[in-house]
């Protein structure tokens, strides 16, 4: 369960060259899961040298597994974690499975990014499992990582983990999911998922013509983007009293129980007119569901941005879904673990958040990567 808190973001807008900082504020869950970026820290770095990144598969170490308890955020993200060296050395970077594209795209991105920069990389996933993810930490730590790169695996049960890393002099930089509590990650940079779910919902809203009944999938209860981007769906869709929610389930980002899932619901529901999910997952599982009954007029949308979807909206299938910028943040996180490790300070506060961008038939033929062309 989320707990709503007030948060304080910094968001910097890119528009052709210039950068613009501001600061709001918004009341969402530990997670909101997004905003607006920040800028990168400068790329300027050692010279590159070879890196090698190892299967994305559980990495164990006998390191030590106490943890302390992390200190409050301060306006800018520094750590007890040092800094201020050389570049170079090996840089962790930790996310769920890959089989998932959206996970794919940032370790690829990510490993890029540090190896432009004159890193090695170790790359290792984690699988949504917090001991895996736990052992991954301790690989880092016993092989004097000079900074994790962390897609986590549970906004509580990550906390322990990187506050051990910090204690060690290891740096983490969050991408996609926040942790609940501040100053103890160096950066948390993440998409802005209640102003993406907001785009989403007003889209289905239109599709749906504002009324009839309708479906959503929730993603993993641990994962507090779920809860973020069902507020932010509610926050347009409760508005139009003539739309009913007549089923509301988790799926858990999955896309096979995405799709027994919808099957249910048809069956109690013949009538439904549009399916909303949290992650674009869930949506290829539920219009496989739809295709498989012959209901070709059922609305879909999602939220991610994957090729997969893209290309189902391109086919007229899925309608529309929230692109999330998973490179760019996640080659943000490396630059500024970049900074910090070379002058002790991202020079950026520690809640960064991207806005995220609506994908419908209008532009999907510019989407490519987690990116639309400019």
């Amino acid at each position: 369960m989320i707990t709503s808190t007030t948060t304080t973001w910094r968001k910097v807008l890119f528009s052709a060259g210039a950068v613009t900082l501001l600061t709001i504020a918004t009341a969402c869950g530990s997670d909101t899961g997004g905003g607006s970026s920040s800028t990168a820290a400068p790329t300027t770095a050692a010279p590159s040298t070879s890196a090698s990144a190892a299967p994305s598969s559980t990495a164990t170490s006998e390191a030590p597994t106490s943890s302390t308890e992390a200190s409050t955020s301060s306006a800018e993200s520094t750590s007890s974690a040092t800094g201020g060296g050389e570049a170079g050395g090996l840089i962790v970077i930790i996310t769920p499975s890959p089989d998932n594209i959206f996970f794919k795209a940032e370790q690829d991105a990510a490993k890029a990014e540090a190896e432009k920069l004159g890193y090695e990389t170790l790359v290792v996933s984690h699988d949504d499992d917090p001991t895996k993810q736990s052992q991954a930490i301790d690989t880092a730590i016993s092989r004097n990582a000079k900074a994790i790169i962390l897609d986590n695996a549970g906004a509580d049960a990550t906390v322990a983990a990187v506050q051990r890393a910090k204690d060690a002099g290891i740096p983490s930089f969050l991408i996609d999911r926040e942790i609940n509590k501040t100053g103890v990650a160096a950066a948390q940079i993440v998409s802005n998922n209640a102003q993406g779910a907001a785009l989403g919902g007003q889209e289905f809203a239109t599709l749906m013509g504002g009324a009839g009944k309708y479906a959503e999938l929730l993603g993993k209860p641990t994962d507090t983007n779920a809860g973020v981007r069902s507020q932010g769906y509610h926050s347009i869709l409760d508005q139009y009293t003539d739309m009913e929610m007549v089923a509301q389930q988790a799926a858990n980002w999955d896309q096979a129980e995405a799709l027994t899932i919808t099957q249910t619901i048809l069956q109690a529901h013949p009538d439904i007119k549009g399916i909303i999910a949290g992650n674009d997952t869930m949506a290829l599982g539920a219009q496989a569901a739809l295709t498989a009954a012959g209901k070709t007029d059922v609305i879909v949308v999602g939220f991610d941005g994957s090729p997969d979807v893209v290309a189902s909206i391109l086919k007229d299938e899925i309608k529309a879904t929230v692109l999330q910028p998973a490179s760019l943040i996640s080659e943000m996180a490396v630059q500024q673990a970049d900074q910090f490790i070379r002058t002790g300070s991202t020079g950026q506060p520690e809640k960064q958040s991207i806005d995220c961008v609506l994908v419908n038939a209008d532009n999907a033929a510019d989407v490519k990567d987690f990116a639309v062309a400019s």
